[in-house]
Order: C-alpha cells, then structure tokens, then sequence
C-alpha cells in the first residue's frame, strides 16, 4: 500500500501522540510557550530523553522550536490535531449510532426493571 502525503502526516501525528509523555509536552505547551527546561521539569528524565520526545513532535508538526538568543522557546503547532480531528469526523456516524443502541438497550433494561417491580 502506498501512503500519500496526508496519509503519512495522519500516521505521524498519530505516532507522536501515542506516547504519554509527549502527550504530556502538548498538554503544557497548550498553556503558552516554554522552554525545554520547563517541559522537563515534571518527567524524570533526562534534557536528552525530552529532546528525543520533541524532535519526534517537532517531526510530526506538533511543536515548533524557536531560537532567541540563547532560549529555544517551543510552540504547539494546532494544524496536524485539526488534520486528525477532519479524519476522525468521517467515522462519527458509526460511533454515535453505537451509543444511540446502546443508550435503546439500557432504557429497554430499565423499562424491563420497572415492570418487574410494578408485577412484585
């Protein structure tokens, strides 16, 4: 099978997102920016095992790295979460068909619940 550009992008976000800790990194940096030393602070790992989580980010377009001077400030970059949130949107029918079953067999247990209790 042969991935077009936008399928391998979708992959690669997806890749990137797979990883707590890196979900953790987008998470603080949805709050502003930051530097890699302040993204660093709440792992216990190493500015090496960061660096490796924000070149893997930074590849899939999530986060973008700055350069002032000495301070390297990063960015979360929203477009390839907007690329997934289009893709996901396609299967939205299925899942919401789902629940709406779901929510008919529940209320059809409920119903069964009370009758049995109106027949005691």
């Amino acid at each position: 099978m042969i991935l077009t550009t936008e399928e391998e992008r979708l992959s690669e976000t997806f890749a990137a997102l797979a990883n707590p800790t890196r979900r953790a990194i987008l998470a603080r940096l949805a709050e502003g920016e930051a530097n890699v030393s302040q993204l660093a602070e709440p792992f216990d790992m190493t500015f090496p095992a960061i660096s490796r989580h924000l070149r893997v980010l930074n590849r899939a377009g999530l986060v973008t790295q700055g350069r002032q001077a000495q301070y390297r400030p990063c960015k979360i970059n929203a477009a390839p979460l907007e690329e997934i949130s289009v893709w996901t949107e396609q299967y939205r029918s299925i899942w919401e068909a789902s629940f709406d079953r779901m929510d008919d067999y529940i209320q059809q247990i409920q119903n069964n619940q009370k009758d049995e209790n109106a027949d005691d």
